[in-house]
């Protein structure tokens, strides 16, 4: 079981699903459509019945028009100099694991920096993503497999990786221990990125 401290913001995902499609006034059948899911996934992991793992919650951004970090809470304004205190980065819970904004919705530049936490069996899902930019892998604790198109990457503690975002990957918990690894992503377009969601340019 992963705890996290008490103090740190925990997102409820299917709240915030619920506010940004009610924001773009997109109702329930018409975001199945666009995102490939089912109406009824959608409905459930918004009334919190369900957790969606983080290739759907790429998916819904796709879908909807903004970047991962939309589920991170309320638009920030961006800095140019961010410091964040640990209990203070923003947490989404998906299936036996957590991802952790540590700051780039609030930055200004192109770079978008996550840690991950995965339990034994975690993953991103079924569903494959691919993104523009870069995406780089940090291993800090446990066995984390990456596959990126058809090659099949383990990485341990030290390890690293760097590849094309638009190239489908997935990743998932290969061990027995927890998972911990910093994810970078980087050079995405201006149109991949939540700041068209925090300037109301969508």
């Amino acid at each position: 079981m992963i705890h996290l401290k008490k103090e740190a913001p925990s997102i409820n995902v299917g709240q915030r699903l619920r506010e940004l499609r009610e924001q773009r006034n997109i109702s329930l059948r018409k975001l199945a459509a666009k995102s490939g899911l089912s109406a009824n996934a959608l409905s459930m992991i918004e009334r919190g019945k369900t957790s969606p793992s983080v290739s759907t919650l790429y998916k819904l951004a796709e879908a909807m028009g903004v970047n991962i970090t939309a589920f991170f809470g309320e638009p920030q304004t961006r800095k140019s100099i961010l410091f964040m205190k640990a209990e203070e980065r923003p947490r989404v819970a998906f299936p036996r694991g957590v991802w952790e904004d540590l700051g780039g919705s609030q930055f200004i530049g192109r770079v978008e920096p996550f840690i991950l936490t995965l339990e034994s069996g975690g993953g991103s899902g079924p569903i494959p993503m691919a993104h523009s930019g870069h995406e780089f892998v940090f291993c800090l604790r446990g066995t984390l497999e990456y596959r990126v198109e058809d090659q099949t990457f383990v990485l341990e503690p030290g390890d690293s990786l760097i590849f094309a975002a638009r190239l489908q990957h997935t990743w998932r918990n290969a061990g027995y221990t927890v998972v911990n690894a910093l994810i970078v992503l980087t050079d995405f377009s201006e149109s991949e990125r939540s700041v068209n969601f925090h300037e109301g340019k969508l």
